[in-house]
């Protein structure tokens, strides 16, 4: 029998319901390691590199991004408590566990992430920050505010991934 009227229009809602869902979920997804909400620090003429100025600047970048992330993390408990529902379709149960999965994977990058940003305050504490770890060379304040937790300066992050994927095949 073929679906009634009524019975369409309620499969189209809600198909276009779980599709507004996974849009929000995909956009929430990669928005966490976004931290463009900071002014770049502009260096002074003869300014020593990695003095306290551009440690307090990094230091507030990483705190701020910490903090986004955090709450992006309270966001995705609240969000997969309210939405917990033990659907009767297969199909919708499977979509809202595919979701969680999703989240919960992105939300353990981001854990891990937030560890990595706690190391690098540390570094900062030790006045280790903004030296490449492999040759000791200094990173670069443009480079570092790409990438805050980065370790290595461009020239060895490259050979990295270049042995990378010639071990990876």
């Amino acid at each position: 029998m073929p679906p009634t009227a009524k019975e369409t229009k309620a499969n189209k809602a809600s198909t276009a319901k779980k599709a507004t869902k996974t849009t929000k979920v995909a956009k929430k997804a990669g928005n966490p390691a976004e931290f463009s909400n900071f002014e770049p620090y502009k260096p002074k003429r003869g300014e020593k590199y990695m003095n306290e100025a551009q440690h307090a600047h990094f230091r507030a970048i990483l705190r701020n991004w910490k903090s986004d992330l955090m709450q992006e993390v309270d966001r995705t408990v609240s969000h997969m408590k309210d939405e917990a529902a033990n659907f009767p379709d297969p199909a919708d149960r499977a979509t809202q566990e595919e979701e969680f999965s999703l989240e919960l994977r992105t939300r353990d990058r981001e854990r891990k992430l937030i560890k990595k940003i706690d190391s690098t305050m540390e570094l900062i504490d030790q006045n280790d920050y903004g030296y490449c770890e492999a040759c000791g060379v200094e990173i670069g304040i443009q480079r570092l505010e790409a990438r805050p937790t980065a370790t290595q300066c461009i020239d060895c992050k490259t050979l990295a991934e270049i042995k990378e994927r010639q071990e990876m095949g």
